[in-house]
């Protein structure tokens, strides 16, 4: 980093270059370079850069109206975007159910942990204050979404700040954390969670949060056939409240709107942020279901949390603007095309001798590095092969997103893809070009 810079960065080591400008699936710098952006920039763009209709959107209502606090008005750019979310949500959420905008995912992770706690209160349960998750999950970095996140390395620095509510077994077939196979397993991984229930006491459990396809911490991993219906299930049964986490998958990214389409799930809320608003503002949410709706208009009518910048009317407009450019130009649909080109390009990388696996749906991929390909065995956390990865596919004109911990939350290395839903077949070629060759230049001896 420049010495004179007086920004506070996410790591001071580095020296970052200085983005520019943004067209389609590219970034431009200033020092005249350009990269492939693979990434959508840790899958947040979605409609592309440097959509103009999008800005324009933007300052018109900036120059109508900048700022409205939600304690004393509404707005059409926030109603707007409320009532086509629903749209878009699950069939059984769509009637009586309601859209609380945040200013991202995290924020969002927030409310829903709230929103559980104060529906039991409203229905006069006052013992129900766990949120549960999955070892190895990831919901955000606040220090909410820190507490059910079960991300082993995130956590640690934080731990003295963090309760410790309950986590159980991922659903990672490629690395199983119970030494089973599937389907012979019988799914022992999503009963995990009525054992939880059972032996720590469905009491004091208020929900379950989960990633319907686990983005950064497990590099694109789709549940095993049935997995989702029966965790789904399980809550209803014991009467927790499911939270589905698709603030990476959701408006798309998996080939459907939301990711719990792809089984017919319908979950209690729906946090939502990086594509909602595809990069042009900070703006998350959180689709909350007519079960818990009801309970707070039946009950006490007021929700005891709140954002200063919540619902803000430019950031909402944003949305809107892009879910245009998703409806007009087909890109909803144009992912499960897409996806299949990008597949397509990847598959060259499985015959990599450090290539273990290459996983994902829709426009989210996931590339796993190892050591060693037979037995899976990754390569040790201080060799940083994700980090160099990364670094090296940079230099050939591409970006990543990076990621450690995948096996047992120190080692396992990947990248990530969730580039726009623009790309072409041509880019996804350029981009596995890009992987191929950092991985023998970084990884084969």
């Amino acid at each position: 980093m420049p010495d004179h810079s007086s920004l506070f960065p996410r790591d001071f080591s580095k020296n970052l270059p200085q983005a520019v400008r943004g067209e389609g699936c590219w970034i431009f710098t200033a020092d005249n370079k350009k990269y492939l952006d693979a990434a959508g920039q840790a899958a947040v763009v979605t409609i592309g850069h440097g959509v103009a209709a999008v800005g324009q959107a933007m300052a018109q209502q900036a120059a109508q109206l900048a700022f409205a606090h939600t304690s004393q008005f509404h707005t059409a750019a926030a109603e707007t975007l409320a009532h086509r979310l629903l749209a878009l949500a699950p069939a059984g959420m769509r009637r009586g159910g309601r859209v609380y905008f945040t200013s991202g995912g995290s924020e969002a992770t927030e409310t829903a942990i709230k929103l559980a706690r104060q529906f039991f209160l409203e229905r006069k349960q006052p013992e129900k204050i766990r949120v549960v998750s999955r070892r190895q999950s990831y919901h955000g970095s606040t220090l909410g979404a820190m507490a059910v996140s079960g991300n082993v390395a995130r956590r640690a620095p934080y731990a003295p700040l963090l309760p410790e509510w309950g986590h159980i077994a991922p659903c990672f077939c490629y690395h199983c954390p119970l030494q089973l196979r599937f389907p012979q397993c019988n799914l022992a991984c999503a009963d995990e969670l009525e054992a939880l229930l059972k032996n720590q006491g469905a009491c004091s459990i208020a929900a379950f949060i989960f990633e319907p396809v686990v983005g950064a911490t497990l590099g694109a991993a789709v549940p095993a056939k049935g997995y989702i219906e029966r965790i789904a299930e399980t809550c209803k049964r014991y009467g927790i409240l499911l939270i589905a986490d698709e603030v990476m998958t959701g408006m798309g990214r998996t080939g459907k709107p939301f990711a719990v389409d792809h089984w017919g799930v319908e979950p209690d809320m729906i946090t939502v942020g990086k594509g909602l608003a595809g990069g042009y503002a900070p703006l998350g949410a959180v689709i909350v279901g007519p079960r818990v709706v009801e309970a707070f208009t039946q009950g006490s009518g007021a929700f005891q949390h709140g954002f200063t910048y919540q619902a803000h009317p430019v950031a909402t407009a944003a949305g809107n603007a892009v879910l245009d450019v998703l409806e007009k130009e087909n890109l909803f649909a144009r992912v499960p095309e897409a996806g299949c080109e990008l597949f397509a390009a990847l598959e060259s990388l499985r015959s990599h001798p450090h290539v273990g696996d290459v996983r994902g749906l829709g426009l989210l991929a996931g590339i796993e590095f190892v050591k060693n390909k037979v037995t899976g065995e990754p390569f040790p956390r201080e060799r940083n092969a994700a980090g160099c990865l990364y670094q090296t596919a940079m230099k050939h004109g591409v970006l990543t997103y990076p990621s450690q911990g995948c096996v047992d939350g120190e080692r396992g290395d990947h990248l990530l893809l969730a580039p726009p839903f623009v790309i072409t077949r041509k880019e996804c070629q350029t981009v596995t070009g890009a992987i191929a060759a950092a991985a023998n230049e970084v990884l084969v001896s």
